[in-house]
């Protein structure tokens, strides 16, 4: 996806997210993240808005701390997260292509990574508000999702901080049922995880994993993200069990 393709994601999505806070009300319950009502996930994502947003805007070359979450709550709370959201994606939409910025993951420039970045997080919570909401919530299309899962397996959890570790090296497949060469074989080991994506027609994915987690990219994405059960599961349950103990990719 392109970085204009990004930033109308993270606009569509926080305008739902926005939605089904106002139309459940912030005190309900998250049914996806236990520990949170609607109010905290709010209070999060808006914060992590005006993070982002900073290092575009202002040019910040070196990591800077959050601002903290807001005494907000209720109609207030919502218009400053609409507010904050609306000033995100004029930063992003209005920054040059070339703008110099601290990011933490690789990407082809700072705002191709700040678009990415902001839209799969915009796009996971909004999943987590509309859970709260009830009923039926809106899909994730495929290529968005095929890309969120790359950015999931190949730069978060190729960082230090990952948990995903084995004491024995084991391979985990990852393969979307819905998109030709959507596949990843995940290497287990006392060491950061190792993601490689399969090319189209690539030999590899007969490769010998110890356990596969399949399904259509969308649900695949949101199980990855520990949101909902994967869809297919085969060879050694125990992986897959793993990445949902361990995989949790927490604020700091």
């Amino acid at each position: 996806m392109e970085t204009a393709g990004f930033i109308g994601a993270l606009e569509r999505e926080g305008r739902l997210l926005a939605s089904a806070a106002e139309e459940t009300g912030t005190g309900a319950a998250v049914p996806t993240c236990p520990e949170w009502r609607v109010r905290d996930l709010v209070r999060h994502i808006g914060m992590v808005h005006r993070w982002a947003a900073a290092f575009v805007a202002e040019g910040h070359t070196g990591y800077r701390p959050d601002g903290g979450l807001p005494d907000l709550d209720g109609a207030a709370l919502l218009a400053w997260f609409r507010e904050g959201h609306r000033a995100l994606v004029d930063t992003l939409s209005g920054a040059a292509p070339d703008v110099r910025c601290w990011h933490f993951l690789p990407a082809a420039s700072p705002l191709a990574f700040w678009a990415r970045r902001q839209a799969h997080e915009t796009a996971v919570h909004r999943f987590d508000a509309e859970s709260a909401r009830g009923g039926t919530a809106a899909g994730v299309g495929t290529d968005f999702a095929l890309d969120g899962i790359d950015e999931l397996l190949c730069g978060f959890h190729a960082r230090a901080g990952s948990r995903v570790r084995s004491e024995q090296p084991r391979v985990l497949r990852v393969r979307a049922t819905d998109a030709e060469g959507a596949v990843w074989h995940v290497r287990l080991s006392q060491e950061p995880p190792v993601a490689e994506r399969d090319e189209v027609g690539d030999p590899g994915t007969a490769r010998q994993a110890d356990c596969e987690v399949a399904g259509p990219a969308g649900q695949l994405y949101l199980s990855l993200w520990n949101r909902l059960p994967f869809p297919e599961v085969s060879g050694d349950a125990s992986l897959a069990a793993l990445w949902h103990e361990r995989s949790a990719v927490t604020w700091s």
